[in-house]
């Protein structure tokens, strides 16, 4: 009943349990790709040229990317519960078609419905778990939120990873996405409940002022946002680069499988545990000088990847990477939520994931060329330089 409804952590930590387990589940799906799936395209598909080979970053960026979009608009509407129901059926033939797909092109098609399962259930998880929180420890909340998901990453990563160096490339390390998938529907079938009666009662109690147009206002129009919103597309940018052109990276200085697993597991691992940390800072320190510090240690990171050669400075570097990341990625979300209306934050987080998972699309796109026209090593170089002029922006506008 919503007069039984109360807002606050504690007062919820049934239901953000279940929703943290299952954004776990939903980071997994994404970790089945992590380590292996660019030494598919080369060993079994024989794609050669970098840009064909990150097509499916592409097509996962831009499906994600339009999917949160269309989440928040509609999540008001039809309810979280049920956006995320649908978001986990699109799911299971997701491990099936990446075992048996007899050429690139089902790889790219099934990034499609990757890429909506994504913006369904990752965005309905981080809406939901906002709503449960109130305002009191809304960044732990994505702290969790986030670390979950990409523990989740990091672990499949590696677990894929180690599966591929010991029984191929396919089908084996797939078999992980079967019992994901099934158990992330179950569980949100059985056990998860709706929240838009903790939204009623927010909305109720707010005194912020609703947005003039979410869109344009969450895009670029409000400085706060605006800067928000184009780090987070940055940040995906070069997480798109590292997905796609990191393990071809450590392939050709001639690392193995499982060694390219492990490197490709710490970075997300780093993310993702040290969001627990840096999702409480952000309810307690300033968010403009953590997204600052946290995009430039990324850009500097990148520069060092960039020229580094052997084993134990990838995971130094990766480490780093992973922990500056860890800085921005709640801090995006908690500070989004607390400069909007809670009537308007569903539709404003919308589009601020909007842009930043295209950021994975653009950041394919532009390595791939600059991979193909001069090297990888030159990509990478492109995208720290871009990360640190994010970085600036942050700086210089949200203070303005």
């Amino acid at each position: 009943m919503a007069e039984d409804v109360k807002l606050g952590l504690r007062e919820n930590v049934g239901q953000f349990t279940l929703l943290v387990i299952a954004n776990a589940f939903v980071g997994g799906m994404i970790g089945l790709e992590r380590s292996i799936l660019p030494q598919i395209a080369e060993a079994e598909f024989h794609i050669a040229a970098r840009t064909a080979l990150l097509s499916f970053i592409v097509v996962f960026g831009i499906t994600k990317a339009i999917t949160n979009y269309f989440t928040g608009a509609l999540a008001n509407r039809f309810g979280r519960r049920n956006l995320l129901i649908i978001g986990w059926a699109l799911a299971l033939p997701v491990p099936f078609v990446l075992m048996y797909a007899p050429n690139w092109n089902w790889i790219v098609a099934c990034n499609v419905l990757l890429g909506v399962h994504q913006g369904l259930a990752w965005s309905s998880t981080v809406v939901m778990k906002i709503d449960l929180v109130g305002e009191r420890n809304r960044g732990l909340a994505m702290g969790l939120n986030e670390f979950a998901g990409y523990i989740a990453v990091a672990a499949v990563a590696f677990g894929t990873g180690w599966i591929a160096e010991s029984y191929g490339l396919r089908p084996y390390p797939f078999y992980i996405g079967i019992v994901i998938a099934f158990a992330g529907l179950i569980l949100t079938v059985l056990f998860i409940r709706d929240t838009r009666h903790h939204v009623a009662i927010e909305s109720a109690e707010s005194s912020l002022p609703k947005l003039r147009n979410i869109f344009w206002d969450t895009t670029i129009r409000d400085r706060v946002l605006g800067s928000v919103t184009q780090a987070g597309l940055v940040n995906n940018l070069n997480d798109g680069m590292m997905w796609g052109l990191f393990p071809l990276l450590l392939a050709i200085k001639g690392f193995s499988l499982a060694e390219i697993g492990t490197v490709t597991a710490i970075y997300p691992a780093v993310w993702g545990l040290g969001q627990i940390v840096t999702g409480k800072m952000s309810d307690h320190f300033n968010k403009q000088m953590l997204l600052f510090l946290g995009m430039l240690l990324q850009g500097i990171a990148l520069l060092f990847v960039a020229f580094a050669s052997e084993f134990a400075h990838f995971v130094v570097l990766s480490v780093v990477l992973g922990w500056g990341t860890a800085m921005v990625y709640p801090t995006f979300l908690s500070a989004i939520a607390q400069y909007t209306h809670p009537h308007d934050r569903a539709k404003s987080l919308g589009v601020f994931r909007l842009w930043r998972d295209l950021g994975y699309a653009i950041g394919a796109i532009l390595t791939g060329i600059v991979a193909d026209l001069f090297s990888i090593p030159a990509s990478i170089v492109l995208v720290a330089v871009l990360t640190i002029i994010s970085a600036s922006i942050v700086r210089i506008r949200m203070s303005a």
